[in-house]
Protein backbone atom coordinates (compact mmCIF):
# COMPACT_ATOMS: atom_id res chain seq x y z
CA UNK A 1 0.00 0.00 0.00
CA UNK A 2 1.37 3.43 -0.42
CA UNK A 3 1.92 5.55 2.41
CA UNK A 4 -0.43 7.70 4.26
CA UNK A 5 0.17 11.59 3.83
CA UNK A 6 -0.19 13.03 7.49
CA UNK A 7 -2.42 15.93 7.87
CA UNK A 8 0.85 17.95 9.15
CA UNK A 9 2.07 17.44 5.26
CA UNK A 10 -1.07 17.70 3.59
CA UNK A 11 -1.96 21.44 5.63
CA UNK A 12 1.84 22.22 5.30
CA UNK A 13 1.45 22.00 1.45
CA UNK A 14 -1.69 23.95 0.93
CA UNK A 15 -0.31 26.34 2.86
CA UNK A 16 3.19 26.51 1.10
CA UNK A 17 0.99 26.75 -2.46
CA UNK A 18 -0.97 29.23 -0.92
CA UNK A 19 1.91 31.68 -0.14
CA UNK A 20 3.48 31.22 -3.78
CA UNK A 21 0.31 32.81 -4.78
CA UNK A 22 0.58 35.57 -2.80
CA UNK A 23 4.21 36.04 -2.80
CA UNK A 24 5.27 34.75 -6.43
CA UNK A 25 8.58 35.64 -6.78
CA UNK A 26 9.21 33.96 -3.00
CA UNK A 27 9.40 30.67 -4.86
CA UNK A 28 8.98 27.61 -3.10
CA UNK A 29 8.60 28.87 0.79
CA UNK A 30 8.53 26.97 3.42
CA UNK A 31 5.78 27.66 6.11
CA UNK A 32 7.52 26.56 9.17
CA UNK A 33 3.94 24.42 10.37
CA UNK A 34 4.08 23.02 13.48
CA UNK A 35 2.04 21.38 16.68
CA UNK A 36 0.39 23.91 18.44
CA UNK A 37 -1.81 24.44 21.95
CA UNK A 38 -3.33 27.48 20.46
CA UNK A 39 -4.84 25.31 17.62
CA UNK A 40 -4.17 21.87 15.49
CA UNK A 41 -1.34 23.57 13.96
CA UNK A 42 0.23 26.95 13.79
CA UNK A 43 2.46 28.15 10.31
CA UNK A 44 5.70 30.79 11.03
CA UNK A 45 7.27 31.30 8.16
CA UNK A 46 5.44 34.23 7.15
CA UNK A 47 7.40 36.51 9.06
CA UNK A 48 10.66 35.87 8.15
CA UNK A 49 9.32 35.82 4.04
CA UNK A 50 7.73 39.14 4.85
CA UNK A 51 11.03 40.65 5.71
CA UNK A 52 13.09 39.26 2.89
CA UNK A 53 10.17 40.43 0.55
CA UNK A 54 9.93 44.06 2.59
CA UNK A 55 5.82 43.17 2.73
CA UNK A 56 3.74 43.59 6.35
CA UNK A 57 3.39 40.32 7.50
CA UNK A 58 -0.01 40.91 8.90
CA UNK A 59 -0.95 41.73 5.81
CA UNK A 60 0.82 38.87 4.08
CA UNK A 61 -0.94 36.46 6.09
CA UNK A 62 -4.24 37.85 5.48
CA UNK A 63 -3.46 37.21 1.67
CA UNK A 64 -2.44 33.55 2.12
CA UNK A 65 -5.80 32.63 4.16
CA UNK A 66 -7.75 34.62 1.17
CA UNK A 67 -5.79 31.80 -0.92
CA UNK A 68 -6.54 29.24 1.45
CA UNK A 69 -10.16 28.16 1.38
CA UNK A 70 -11.92 26.41 4.32
CA UNK A 71 -12.83 23.12 3.32
CA UNK A 72 -12.29 18.97 3.40
CA UNK A 73 -9.05 19.09 5.17
CA UNK A 74 -8.71 22.53 7.09
CA UNK A 75 -11.93 24.01 9.07
CA UNK A 76 -10.49 27.10 10.11
CA UNK A 77 -7.57 29.50 10.03
CA UNK A 78 -6.70 32.49 12.33
CA UNK A 79 -4.26 35.11 11.50
CA UNK A 80 -2.44 35.59 14.95
CA UNK A 81 0.12 38.51 16.56
CA UNK A 82 2.39 39.86 13.71
CA UNK A 83 1.51 37.08 11.01
CA UNK A 84 1.13 33.14 12.17
CA UNK A 85 -1.27 31.56 10.93
CA UNK A 86 -3.57 29.78 13.71
CA UNK A 87 -4.69 26.60 11.66
CA UNK A 88 -7.65 24.12 12.63
CA UNK A 89 -8.51 20.68 10.45
CA UNK A 90 -11.55 19.62 10.00
CA UNK A 91 -12.91 16.00 12.17
CA UNK A 92 -13.23 14.25 8.86
CA UNK A 93 -9.81 15.23 7.68
CA UNK A 94 -8.42 13.36 10.61
CA UNK A 95 -10.65 10.15 10.69
CA UNK A 96 -10.42 9.52 7.27
CA UNK A 97 -6.43 10.09 7.26
CA UNK A 98 -6.40 7.71 10.65
CA UNK A 99 -8.75 4.84 8.31
CA UNK A 100 -6.51 4.82 5.97
CA UNK A 101 -3.17 4.65 8.31
CA UNK A 102 -5.84 1.66 9.80
CA UNK A 103 -6.14 -0.16 6.79
CA UNK A 104 -1.79 -0.70 5.83
CA UNK A 105 0.15 -2.99 8.10
CA UNK A 106 2.77 -1.45 8.44
CA UNK A 107 0.04 1.65 9.94
CA UNK A 108 1.23 4.32 6.80
CA UNK A 109 4.29 4.42 7.18
CA UNK A 110 6.60 4.48 3.90
CA UNK A 111 9.07 2.52 2.81
CA UNK A 112 12.39 4.46 1.75
CA UNK A 113 12.20 5.24 -1.86
CA UNK A 114 15.95 4.80 -2.33
CA UNK A 115 17.41 3.13 0.53
CA UNK A 116 20.88 2.42 1.10
CA UNK A 117 22.84 -0.18 3.20
CA UNK A 118 23.62 0.64 6.69
CA UNK A 119 26.22 -1.24 8.63
CA UNK A 120 25.59 -0.94 12.32
CA UNK A 121 28.71 -1.67 14.58
CA UNK A 122 27.06 -2.35 18.50
CA UNK A 123 27.24 -4.69 21.10
CA UNK A 124 30.72 -5.54 21.55
CA UNK A 125 32.04 -7.06 23.87
CA UNK A 126 35.31 -8.88 24.83
CA UNK A 127 36.41 -12.34 25.38
CA UNK A 128 37.23 -14.07 28.76
CA UNK A 129 35.83 -10.87 30.13
CA UNK A 130 32.53 -10.52 31.87
CA UNK A 131 30.24 -8.15 30.70
CA UNK A 132 29.42 -5.14 32.77
CA UNK A 133 26.64 -2.30 32.83
CA UNK A 134 28.67 -0.48 30.57
CA UNK A 135 28.28 -3.11 27.53
CA UNK A 136 24.18 -2.02 28.24
CA UNK A 137 23.92 1.10 26.22
CA UNK A 138 25.63 0.10 22.94
CA UNK A 139 23.16 -3.47 23.02
CA UNK A 140 19.82 -1.52 23.27
CA UNK A 141 20.74 1.33 21.80
CA UNK A 142 21.93 -0.50 18.46
CA UNK A 143 19.86 -2.92 18.99
CA UNK A 144 16.75 -0.34 18.05
CA UNK A 145 18.47 1.63 15.57
CA UNK A 146 18.62 -2.05 13.78
CA UNK A 147 15.04 -2.29 14.11
CA UNK A 148 14.16 1.22 13.32
CA UNK A 149 15.78 1.17 10.23
CA UNK A 150 14.99 -2.06 8.94
CA UNK A 151 11.61 -1.00 9.38
CA UNK A 152 12.00 2.20 7.37
CA UNK A 153 13.38 -0.36 4.47
CA UNK A 154 17.19 0.38 5.12
CA UNK A 155 19.35 -2.72 4.35
CA UNK A 156 20.89 -3.43 7.54
CA UNK A 157 24.23 -5.11 8.26
CA UNK A 158 24.64 -6.05 12.18
CA UNK A 159 28.66 -5.83 13.19
CA UNK A 160 29.55 -7.13 16.59
CA UNK A 161 33.20 -6.06 17.04
CA UNK A 162 34.20 -8.10 19.33
CA UNK A 163 37.54 -7.80 21.36
CA UNK A 164 38.74 -11.37 20.37
CA UNK A 165 42.34 -9.98 19.71
CA UNK A 166 45.63 -8.79 21.76
CA UNK A 167 48.47 -9.21 23.63
CA UNK A 168 46.57 -10.65 26.77
CA UNK A 169 45.99 -14.02 24.78
CA UNK A 170 49.41 -14.99 25.16
CA UNK A 171 48.36 -15.15 28.89
CA UNK A 172 45.72 -17.12 28.44
CA UNK A 173 46.77 -19.55 25.66
CA UNK A 174 49.92 -20.50 27.74
CA UNK A 175 48.23 -20.90 30.80
CA UNK A 176 45.62 -23.17 28.99
CA UNK A 177 48.92 -24.83 27.55
CA UNK A 178 49.88 -25.98 30.96
CA UNK A 179 46.74 -26.48 32.41
CA UNK A 180 44.89 -28.16 29.47
CA UNK A 181 41.23 -29.25 32.09
CA UNK A 182 40.53 -25.45 33.27
CA UNK A 183 37.97 -25.02 30.22
CA UNK A 184 36.12 -28.29 30.65
CA UNK A 185 32.58 -28.30 32.06
CA UNK A 186 29.74 -29.76 31.43
CA UNK A 187 27.00 -27.58 29.35
CA UNK A 188 23.50 -28.07 29.69
CA UNK A 189 20.20 -26.37 30.84
CA UNK A 190 20.19 -22.51 31.49
CA UNK A 191 23.09 -22.25 33.75
CA UNK A 192 25.91 -22.78 30.75
CA UNK A 193 26.11 -19.22 30.36
CA UNK A 194 27.02 -18.67 34.06
CA UNK A 195 29.25 -22.09 33.51
CA UNK A 196 30.97 -20.39 31.34
CA UNK A 197 31.98 -17.35 32.73
CA UNK A 198 33.06 -18.42 36.01
CA UNK A 199 35.63 -21.00 34.09
CA UNK A 200 36.19 -17.95 32.21
CA UNK A 201 37.09 -15.69 35.38
CA UNK A 202 38.88 -18.41 36.87
CA UNK A 203 41.42 -18.86 34.20
CA UNK A 204 41.53 -15.32 33.87
CA UNK A 205 42.67 -14.62 37.70
CA UNK A 206 44.74 -17.72 37.84
CA UNK A 207 46.85 -16.71 34.56
CA UNK A 208 47.10 -13.13 36.14
CA UNK A 209 48.62 -14.20 39.27
CA UNK A 210 51.34 -16.12 37.54
CA UNK A 211 52.24 -13.54 34.88
CA UNK A 212 52.94 -11.21 37.51
CA UNK A 213 54.52 -13.11 39.76
CA UNK A 214 56.75 -15.85 37.46
CA UNK A 215 59.22 -13.87 35.37
CA UNK A 216 59.50 -17.86 32.85
CA UNK A 217 56.04 -17.84 32.64
CA UNK A 218 55.86 -14.19 31.43
CA UNK A 219 58.46 -14.80 28.80
CA UNK A 220 56.34 -17.56 27.72
CA UNK A 221 53.60 -15.82 27.78
CA UNK A 222 55.10 -13.33 25.72
CA UNK A 223 55.93 -15.80 22.89
CA UNK A 224 52.65 -17.07 22.68
CA UNK A 225 51.62 -13.58 21.38
CA UNK A 226 54.17 -14.05 18.53
CA UNK A 227 53.07 -17.61 17.94
CA UNK A 228 49.03 -16.33 17.86
CA UNK A 229 50.29 -13.63 15.16
CA UNK A 230 51.91 -15.75 12.94
CA UNK A 231 48.71 -17.76 12.95
CA UNK A 232 50.42 -21.25 14.55
CA UNK A 233 47.67 -23.87 14.61
CA UNK A 234 48.16 -25.24 18.03
CA UNK A 235 48.28 -21.32 19.41
CA UNK A 236 44.80 -20.45 17.15
CA UNK A 237 42.83 -23.51 18.13
CA UNK A 238 43.45 -22.74 21.90
CA UNK A 239 42.63 -19.22 21.15
CA UNK A 240 39.32 -20.83 19.21
CA UNK A 241 38.65 -21.99 22.29
CA UNK A 242 38.61 -18.98 24.28
CA UNK A 243 36.54 -17.73 21.88
CA UNK A 244 33.50 -20.25 21.81
CA UNK A 245 33.28 -19.96 25.33
CA UNK A 246 32.89 -16.72 25.52
CA UNK A 247 30.37 -16.23 22.51
CA UNK A 248 28.49 -19.39 24.95
CA UNK A 249 28.13 -16.62 27.78
CA UNK A 250 27.54 -13.53 25.53
CA UNK A 251 24.94 -15.21 23.75
CA UNK A 252 23.33 -16.73 27.30
CA UNK A 253 23.64 -12.55 27.98
CA UNK A 254 21.75 -11.58 25.20
CA UNK A 255 18.99 -14.27 25.66
CA UNK A 256 18.27 -12.48 28.71
CA UNK A 257 18.00 -8.75 27.07
CA UNK A 258 15.40 -10.62 24.41
CA UNK A 259 18.03 -9.40 22.01
CA UNK A 260 18.96 -11.92 18.91
CA UNK A 261 22.70 -12.45 17.89
CA UNK A 262 23.52 -14.85 15.31
CA UNK A 263 27.24 -15.93 14.38
CA UNK A 264 27.63 -14.53 11.38
CA UNK A 265 27.57 -10.72 12.88
CA UNK A 266 30.06 -11.53 15.07
CA UNK A 267 33.09 -10.35 13.51
CA UNK A 268 35.73 -9.48 16.22
CA UNK A 269 39.28 -7.73 15.99
CA UNK A 270 40.63 -10.75 14.61
CA UNK A 271 38.56 -10.79 11.78
CA UNK A 272 40.40 -8.05 9.95
CA UNK A 273 43.71 -9.50 10.87
CA UNK A 274 44.84 -10.51 7.10
CA UNK A 275 44.39 -7.05 5.99
CA UNK A 276 45.91 -4.97 8.67
CA UNK A 277 49.10 -4.27 6.88
CA UNK A 278 47.55 -3.80 3.14
CA UNK A 279 46.01 -1.16 4.98
CA UNK A 280 49.03 0.25 6.84
CA UNK A 281 50.84 -0.10 3.15
CA UNK A 282 48.10 2.06 1.16
CA UNK A 283 48.21 4.52 3.93
CA UNK A 284 51.81 4.68 3.96
CA UNK A 285 52.19 4.83 -0.05
CA UNK A 286 49.23 7.59 -0.49
CA UNK A 287 51.14 9.99 2.37
CA UNK A 288 47.86 9.94 4.25
CA UNK A 289 50.04 7.89 6.73
CA UNK A 290 53.45 9.02 7.48
CA UNK A 291 56.54 7.53 9.60
CA UNK A 292 57.77 9.54 12.83
CA UNK A 293 59.83 7.92 15.00
CA UNK A 294 59.47 4.83 13.51
CA UNK A 295 55.46 4.58 13.88
CA UNK A 296 53.11 5.03 11.24
CA UNK A 297 51.22 8.04 11.99
CA UNK A 298 48.10 9.70 10.61
CA UNK A 299 48.95 13.86 12.04
CA UNK A 300 46.00 16.41 12.09
CA UNK A 301 45.79 20.38 12.26
CA UNK A 302 43.22 20.46 15.50
CA UNK A 303 44.27 17.78 17.55
CA UNK A 304 47.25 18.33 20.21
CA UNK A 305 48.47 16.92 23.07
CA UNK A 306 48.68 18.44 26.51
CA UNK A 307 51.82 19.64 25.45
CA UNK A 308 51.08 21.39 22.29
CA UNK A 309 52.22 18.86 20.06
CA UNK A 310 50.42 17.40 16.93
CA UNK A 311 48.80 14.33 18.82
CA UNK A 312 48.73 11.48 16.11
CA UNK A 313 46.71 9.15 14.90
CA UNK A 314 49.20 5.61 15.29
CA UNK A 315 48.51 3.03 12.71
CA UNK A 316 51.16 0.66 13.94
CA UNK A 317 53.78 0.88 16.45
CA UNK A 318 57.46 1.24 16.21
CA UNK A 319 57.86 -2.16 17.68
CA UNK A 320 55.64 -3.41 14.17
CA UNK A 321 52.79 -3.93 16.58
CA UNK A 322 49.15 -2.55 14.84
CA UNK A 323 47.24 -0.26 17.33
CA UNK A 324 43.37 -0.34 17.61
CA UNK A 325 43.69 2.38 14.37
CA UNK A 326 44.51 -0.27 11.64
CA UNK A 327 41.83 -2.76 12.88
CA UNK A 328 39.01 0.23 12.67
CA UNK A 329 40.51 1.32 9.18
CA UNK A 330 40.70 -2.11 7.71
CA UNK A 331 36.87 -2.84 9.28
CA UNK A 332 35.94 0.23 7.53
CA UNK A 333 37.99 -0.75 3.99
CA UNK A 334 35.98 -4.01 4.51
CA UNK A 335 32.66 -2.92 5.20
CA UNK A 336 32.46 -0.17 2.23
CA UNK A 337 34.29 -2.34 -0.39
CA UNK A 338 33.16 -6.00 0.64
CA UNK A 339 29.66 -5.17 2.19
CA UNK A 340 28.55 -2.08 0.30
CA UNK A 341 28.04 0.04 2.78
CA UNK A 342 26.65 3.51 2.37
CA UNK A 343 26.42 4.41 5.78
CA UNK A 344 28.60 3.40 8.48
CA UNK A 345 26.98 3.28 12.55
CA UNK A 346 29.55 3.31 15.32
CA UNK A 347 27.40 3.02 18.66
CA UNK A 348 30.87 3.60 20.54
CA UNK A 349 31.29 5.10 24.09
CA UNK A 350 31.09 9.13 23.82
CA UNK A 351 34.81 8.72 25.43
CA UNK A 352 35.79 7.24 22.90
CA UNK A 353 35.02 10.12 20.10
CA UNK A 354 38.47 11.93 19.62
CA UNK A 355 39.52 8.42 18.13
CA UNK A 356 36.29 7.67 15.64
CA UNK A 357 36.94 11.11 14.77
CA UNK A 358 40.15 10.54 13.73
CA UNK A 359 39.24 7.34 12.29
CA UNK A 360 36.65 8.96 9.98
CA UNK A 361 39.02 11.73 8.71
CA UNK A 362 42.09 9.24 7.63
CA UNK A 363 39.52 6.96 5.63
CA UNK A 364 37.91 10.56 4.08
CA UNK A 365 41.66 11.13 3.07
CA UNK A 366 42.29 7.66 1.83
CA UNK A 367 38.97 7.90 0.12
CA UNK A 368 37.09 4.89 1.55
CA UNK A 369 34.53 7.44 2.92
CA UNK A 370 33.49 9.95 0.27
CA UNK A 371 30.32 11.95 -0.66
CA UNK A 372 28.38 8.73 -1.00
CA UNK A 373 29.92 6.73 1.98
CA UNK A 374 29.40 8.54 5.32
CA UNK A 375 30.26 7.59 8.83
CA UNK A 376 28.56 8.38 12.31
CA UNK A 377 29.35 7.92 16.24
CA UNK A 378 26.31 7.34 17.50
CA UNK A 379 28.07 8.52 20.97
CA UNK A 380 26.61 7.53 24.11
CA UNK A 381 27.25 8.73 27.59
CA UNK A 382 27.66 6.86 31.13
CA UNK A 383 25.22 4.72 33.42
CA UNK A 384 25.37 6.27 36.72
CA UNK A 385 24.18 5.27 39.98
CA UNK A 386 21.56 6.89 42.17
CA UNK A 387 24.20 9.27 43.66
CA UNK A 388 24.87 10.55 39.95
CA UNK A 389 28.36 8.56 39.71
CA UNK A 390 29.56 6.02 37.60
CA UNK A 391 27.12 2.61 38.57
CA UNK A 392 29.27 0.73 40.96
CA UNK A 393 28.96 -1.50 43.25
CA UNK A 394 29.51 -1.21 47.23
CA UNK A 395 33.07 -2.48 47.35
CA UNK A 396 33.78 -0.13 44.24
CA UNK A 397 33.20 -3.13 41.66
CA UNK A 398 31.99 -2.29 38.11
CA UNK A 399 28.22 -3.95 38.54
CA UNK A 400 27.81 -7.29 36.46
CA UNK A 401 24.99 -6.75 33.49
CA UNK A 402 23.72 -10.39 34.65
CA UNK A 403 23.01 -9.01 38.12
CA UNK A 404 21.10 -6.24 36.95
CA UNK A 405 18.97 -7.65 34.39
CA UNK A 406 18.00 -10.11 37.45
CA UNK A 407 17.17 -7.80 39.70
CA UNK A 408 15.12 -5.80 37.36
CA UNK A 409 13.39 -9.20 36.25
CA UNK A 410 12.18 -10.02 40.13
CA UNK A 411 11.41 -6.12 40.99
CA UNK A 412 9.16 -6.60 37.59
CA UNK A 413 7.66 -10.12 38.71
CA UNK A 414 6.46 -8.24 42.21
CA UNK A 415 4.80 -5.41 40.36
CA UNK A 416 3.13 -7.64 37.94
CA UNK A 417 2.45 -10.64 40.69
CA UNK A 418 0.73 -7.52 42.91
CA UNK A 419 -1.52 -6.75 40.04
CA UNK A 420 -2.42 -10.57 38.90
CA UNK A 421 -5.53 -11.67 40.37
CA UNK A 422 -7.70 -8.83 38.94
CA UNK A 423 -6.91 -9.98 35.76
CA UNK A 424 -6.44 -13.70 36.53
CA UNK A 425 -2.87 -14.18 35.62
CA UNK A 426 -1.53 -17.74 35.64
CA UNK A 427 1.92 -18.45 37.41
CA UNK A 428 3.40 -18.83 34.09
CA UNK A 429 2.33 -15.59 32.70
CA UNK A 430 3.38 -13.72 35.84
CA UNK A 431 7.14 -15.10 35.23
CA UNK A 432 6.63 -14.77 31.44
CA UNK A 433 5.05 -10.98 32.03
CA UNK A 434 8.02 -9.77 34.96
CA UNK A 435 10.36 -11.17 32.50
CA UNK A 436 8.96 -8.85 29.57
CA UNK A 437 8.55 -6.19 32.13
CA UNK A 438 11.98 -6.00 33.92
CA UNK A 439 13.88 -5.90 30.58
CA UNK A 440 11.76 -3.68 29.06
CA UNK A 441 11.90 -1.90 31.94
CA UNK A 442 15.89 -1.60 31.48
CA UNK A 443 15.64 -0.66 27.69
CA UNK A 444 13.16 2.00 28.00
CA UNK A 445 15.34 3.79 30.92
CA UNK A 446 18.48 3.37 28.23
CA UNK A 447 16.19 4.33 24.82
CA UNK A 448 14.71 7.69 26.83
CA UNK A 449 17.32 9.50 27.43
CA UNK A 450 19.16 10.80 24.43
CA UNK A 451 22.21 8.73 23.46
CA UNK A 452 24.81 11.19 24.25
CA UNK A 453 23.43 12.20 27.78
CA UNK A 454 24.35 10.27 30.99
CA UNK A 455 21.57 8.56 32.64
CA UNK A 456 20.88 7.52 36.60
CA UNK A 457 19.91 3.54 36.90
CA UNK A 458 17.54 3.39 39.27
CA UNK A 459 15.33 0.26 39.53
CA UNK A 460 12.72 1.44 41.50
CA UNK A 461 11.91 4.15 39.02
CA UNK A 462 12.23 2.11 36.01
CA UNK A 463 9.74 -0.74 37.20
CA UNK A 464 6.92 2.26 38.41
CA UNK A 465 3.55 2.20 37.05
CA UNK A 466 3.41 6.22 36.94
CA UNK A 467 5.56 8.41 34.99
CA UNK A 468 7.90 7.77 31.98
CA UNK A 469 8.55 4.25 32.03
CA UNK A 470 7.91 1.40 29.44
CA UNK A 471 5.70 -0.28 32.56
CA UNK A 472 3.02 2.85 32.25
CA UNK A 473 3.03 1.77 28.23
CA UNK A 474 3.03 -2.00 28.54
CA UNK A 475 -0.52 -1.41 31.20
CA UNK A 476 -1.60 1.15 28.21
CA UNK A 477 -1.33 -1.29 25.86
CA UNK A 478 -2.88 -4.35 27.66
CA UNK A 479 -5.76 -2.00 29.40
CA UNK A 480 -6.54 -1.64 25.08
CA UNK A 481 -6.61 -5.13 24.90
CA UNK A 482 -9.27 -5.80 27.55
CA UNK A 483 -11.48 -2.85 26.61
CA UNK A 484 -11.38 -4.90 22.87
CA UNK A 485 -12.06 -7.96 24.52
CA UNK A 486 -14.83 -6.94 26.25
CA UNK A 487 -16.30 -5.28 23.38
CA UNK A 488 -17.37 -8.70 22.22
CA UNK A 489 -19.05 -8.74 19.04
CA UNK A 490 -19.53 -4.97 18.85
CA UNK A 491 -17.60 -4.02 15.47
CA UNK A 492 -14.44 -1.19 15.39
CA UNK A 493 -15.08 1.01 12.61
CA UNK A 494 -14.27 4.87 11.56
CA UNK A 495 -16.91 7.41 10.87
CA UNK A 496 -15.88 10.38 9.76
CA UNK A 497 -19.21 12.35 10.34
CA UNK A 498 -18.87 11.78 13.93
CA UNK A 499 -18.01 15.20 15.95
CA UNK A 500 -14.88 14.55 18.13
CA UNK A 501 -14.40 15.14 21.72
CA UNK A 502 -11.13 17.49 22.40
CA UNK A 503 -9.60 14.34 23.74
CA UNK A 504 -10.50 12.40 20.78
CA UNK A 505 -9.26 14.72 18.37
CA UNK A 506 -5.67 15.42 20.21
CA UNK A 507 -5.17 11.12 20.38
CA UNK A 508 -5.96 11.35 16.79
CA UNK A 509 -3.73 13.90 15.90
CA UNK A 510 -1.04 12.34 17.61
CA UNK A 511 -1.36 8.66 16.11
CA UNK A 512 -0.91 10.65 12.78
CA UNK A 513 2.56 11.74 13.67
CA UNK A 514 3.69 7.99 14.12
CA UNK A 515 5.29 8.04 10.42
CA UNK A 516 6.77 11.77 10.92
CA UNK A 517 8.37 10.83 13.93
CA UNK A 518 9.80 7.11 12.69
CA UNK A 519 11.45 9.36 10.10
CA UNK A 520 12.81 12.04 12.02
CA UNK A 521 13.88 8.88 14.00
CA UNK A 522 15.95 6.70 11.76
CA UNK A 523 17.54 10.34 10.09
CA UNK A 524 19.30 11.58 13.11
CA UNK A 525 19.71 8.35 15.28
CA UNK A 526 17.45 9.39 17.98
CA UNK A 527 15.35 6.65 19.35
CA UNK A 528 14.69 8.77 22.64
CA UNK A 529 12.27 10.68 20.31
CA UNK A 530 9.97 7.62 19.80
CA UNK A 531 10.18 6.77 23.19
CA UNK A 532 9.14 10.35 23.47
CA UNK A 533 6.34 9.91 21.29
CA UNK A 534 4.66 6.54 22.63
CA UNK A 535 5.21 7.89 26.18
CA UNK A 536 2.86 10.91 24.69
CA UNK A 537 0.33 8.45 23.01
CA UNK A 538 -0.14 6.53 26.39
CA UNK A 539 -0.85 9.78 28.30
CA UNK A 540 -3.29 10.75 25.80
CA UNK A 541 -4.79 7.67 25.41
CA UNK A 542 -5.49 8.12 29.59
CA UNK A 543 -7.25 11.31 28.94
CA UNK A 544 -9.32 9.90 26.55
CA UNK A 545 -10.27 6.63 28.62
CA UNK A 546 -11.19 9.12 31.46
CA UNK A 547 -13.14 11.31 29.45
CA UNK A 548 -14.56 9.41 26.54
CA UNK A 549 -16.87 6.35 27.64
CA UNK A 550 -15.80 3.11 25.03
CA UNK A 551 -18.57 0.50 26.81
CA UNK A 552 -19.98 1.83 29.84
CA UNK A 553 -21.89 3.87 29.93
CA UNK A 554 -22.80 3.00 26.53
CA UNK A 555 -22.31 5.57 23.92
CA UNK A 556 -24.67 5.77 20.64
CA UNK A 557 -23.61 2.52 18.76
CA UNK A 558 -21.63 4.33 16.17
CA UNK A 559 -19.67 6.77 18.43
CA UNK A 560 -18.87 3.15 20.47
CA UNK A 561 -17.52 2.14 17.05
CA UNK A 562 -15.43 4.90 16.35
CA UNK A 563 -13.85 4.64 19.69
CA UNK A 564 -12.94 1.02 19.37
CA UNK A 565 -11.18 2.11 16.26
CA UNK A 566 -9.38 4.53 18.16
CA UNK A 567 -8.51 2.35 20.73
CA UNK A 568 -7.53 -0.39 18.02
CA UNK A 569 -5.01 1.74 16.06
CA UNK A 570 -3.43 3.46 19.46
CA UNK A 571 -2.81 -0.33 20.77
CA UNK A 572 -1.58 -1.34 17.14
CA UNK A 573 0.79 2.06 17.47
CA UNK A 574 2.30 1.33 20.61
CA UNK A 575 2.91 -2.02 19.72
CA UNK A 576 4.45 -1.59 16.80
CA UNK A 577 6.66 1.07 18.46
CA UNK A 578 7.88 -0.44 21.09
CA UNK A 579 8.51 -3.55 19.39
CA UNK A 580 10.94 -1.26 17.34
CA UNK A 581 12.50 -0.68 20.52
CA UNK A 582 12.73 -4.40 21.26
CA UNK A 583 10.25 -4.27 23.99
CA UNK A 584 7.60 -6.69 24.47
CA UNK A 585 3.80 -5.82 24.79
CA UNK A 586 1.82 -8.43 26.94
CA UNK A 587 -1.93 -8.61 26.38
CA UNK A 588 -2.50 -9.01 29.46
CA UNK A 589 -1.53 -7.31 32.48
Amino acid sequence: MASVHSLASTVNQRVADALSAALPEAGAADPLLRRSDRADFQANGILALAKKAKANPRELATTVVAELPAGDVIKEIEVSGPGFLNITVTDRAIIDTLAARAADARLGVPVAERPGTTVIDYAQPNVAKEMHVGHLRSAVIGAAMVEILEFTGEKVVRRHHIGDWGTQFGMLIQYLTEHPHELDHQHGGPEEGEAAMSSLNRLYKASRVLFDSDEDFKARSRDRVVALQAGDPETLALWQRFVDESKIYFYSVFDKLDMEINDPDVVGESGYNAMLEETCQILEDTGVAVRSDGALCVFFDDVKGPDGKPSPLIVKKSNGGYGYAATDLSAIRDRVQNLGATTLVYVVDARQSLHFKMVFETARRAGWLNEDVHAVQLAFGTVLGKDGKPFKTREGETVRLVDLLDEAVDRATAVVRSKADKVGLTEQEIVENGRYVGIGAVKYADLSTSASRDYKFDLDQMVSLNGDTSVYLQYAYARIQSILRNAGDRKLAAHPELELAPAERALGLHLDQFAETLAEVAAAYEPHKLTAYLYQLASLYTTFYDQCPVIKPEPAPDVAENRLFLCDLTARTLHQGMALLGIRTPERL
